[in-house]
């Protein structure tokens, strides 16, 4: 029988999402740049930290021979680029402890290595892995969709908020609260941030599904494979929140365009899962090396062409918006409009969790 994280990793790559989000946000080119390409700066700040680029390879897998490899790989990319990789769930390695298919700082001293647990595991566990691991912060992920389609998943998650509580106030690394390609509301961050969470990772739905991975493994429950929403939709629902909190961005995120988008709607940085295990299983390390730092130089290229020289810059870029963005934005203003009919801004404000002076950089492309 195949283990599990194994089959994760062949419909991971089997899988592909009918809609992705990105196609439907386009950035407003810029004719006469202030800089030169060689000024743009690709630094950001998160988890308490600086880092030289604006993307990392995000959580995949560990706890078989198969993601050994993978892990073995993606370490060595990783390293060779100078981008934080994330390991998948260390839940194996406490299953197991003799396992070996998660990296090591001593196999990899130069690698920013940062690691991941489920929330249902109690904050010990949590200690546990990073002092196991060492990790520069670490990723606590929500994937309750996935666990309710699981046929061994979790049933009981009552206890989750208070697991999320304590590693917010007492891990000794970075807490970041994670979803796995379903997308996070408006309302998961702000309860989250009021247990002390300021950093989240908002994976939306677009890239790989767990969903679909679980409805191959058990019960077809196929009309649920589409669940969540997606990485722009979550992005645009959080604008409220993208000064009190760090936002980080995944899911469906394929090359650097995508990657901007996500910077334009006010992420740090942007993880990638499935397009760099792509890579990694069909070219070799040397390869994958070169096509990551190629894209370096293409964040900085569409940067130039949007006048940012910054990565803070790029929240001031305009940008269009179409299908089922644009229909999502259209009904949110319409309910705008309907309220400033009667001059209630301030209900506005608080019912529609809107920040207006980011509003004014989307426009809508009205059919």
């Amino acid at each position: 029988m195949m283990n599990r994280k194994d089959e994760h990793i062949k419909y991971a790559l089997k899988y592909q999402s009918p809609y992705n989000s990105f196609d439907d946000m386009e950035l407003i080119h810029h004719s006469l740049p202030d800089y030169d390409l060689s000024e743009i700066d690709l630094h950001t700040h998160f988890a308490g930290r600086d880092f030289d680029f604006p993307f990392y390879i995000n959580a995949m897998t560990g706890g078989s021979e198969k993601a050994k490899a993978v892990n073995r790989k993606l370490a060595q990319v990783a390293q060779a680029t100078g981008l934080v990789m994330v390991t998948g769930s260390y839940s194996a390695a406490l299953k197991n402890p003799g396992d070996d298919s998660y990296p090591s700082k001593a196999d990899y001293p130069d690698l920013f290595l940062a690691t991941n647990i489920g929330i249902d595991k109690p904050y010990e566990l949590g200690l546990q892995t990073v002092e196991e691991m060492q990790p520069i912060f670490l990723q606590v992920h929500v994937n309750l969709m996935q666990e309710l389609l699981m046929p061994e998943g979790e049933r009981e998650f009552r206890s989750w908020k208070q697991h999320l509580a304590d590693y917010a106030t007492k891990m000794p690394v970075p807490v970041i609260l994670k979803e796995v390609g379903f997308g996070m509301d408006l309302k998961t961050i702000e309860m989250a941030f009021g247990l002390g969470i300021k950093t989240f990772d908002i994976s939306g739905r677009g890239g790989t599904s767990f969903a679909y991975i679980e409805n191959q493994r058990g019960d077809n429950r196929s009309y649920l494979n589409d669940w969540g929403q997606t990485t722009v939709q979550s992005l645009l629902n959080a604008q409220s929140m993208v000064d009190k909190v760090e936002i980080l961005a995944s899911g469906g995120v394929r090359h650097p365009l995508d990657m901007v988008k996500c910077l334009v709607l006010g992420a740090k940085a942007v993880g990638l899962s499935r397009t760099v295990l792509e890579l990694v299983e069909k070219y070799p390390v040397d390869k994958v090396i070169d096509i990551i730092n190629g894209w370096k130089d293409d964040l900085r290229l569409i940067m130039c062409a949007l006048n940012c020289k910054t990565i803070k810059d790029l929240k001031e870029v305009d940008y269009l918006l179409y299908g089922k963005l644009q229909e999502a934005t259209k009904k949110t203003l319409m309910l705008i409009s309907v309220f400033l009919y009667y001059n209630m801004k301030y209900t506005i404000a608080m019912y529609c969790k809107i920040d207006a002076s980011r509003m004014n950089k989307c426009q809508i492309m009205w059919s």
